[in-house]
């Protein structure tokens, strides 16, 4: 019987080797802890961080909302970045909740998946 973390590296594996990252669509990778949420654009060819946001210091508001202002944060720094378009990896995370507030967001402020 698999753990629940194992079930999801499990699952962010199998995601991972159909999920690639260049430099004209770089991967766009969530991380979820229980207290806060991290995003990192990612061109994997050359293994760089191109722009990234979290939500620390954001413990005012509720988490969903968190979330939905590191979409935002993330959208706007790529696109300052010149980056339009990227590949969504939600890390083995179920797309809803958390992570899909994060991708509705930085959708709605102007990035493409």
């Amino acid at each position: 019987m698999t753990t629940k973390i194992e079930r999801r590296i499990k699952i962010k594996y199998r995601i991972r080797n159909k999920i690639f990252g260049t430099a004209e669509r770089p991967r766009m990778s969530v991380f979820r802890s229980n207290k806060q949420i991290y995003v990192q654009i990612i061109n994997d060819l050359t293994g760089t961080t191109l722009a990234s946001a979290s939500s620390l210091g954001m413990e005012a508001c509720p988490k969903k909302e968190q979330a939905a202002k590191v979409g935002e944060l993330i959208a706007k720094k790529a696109l300052e970045a010149g980056i339009t378009t990227v590949v969504f990896d939600r890390n083995g995370y179920l797309y809803h909740g958390r992570v899909k507030e994060v991708a509705d967001a930085a959708r709605n402020s102007g990035l493409k998946f």
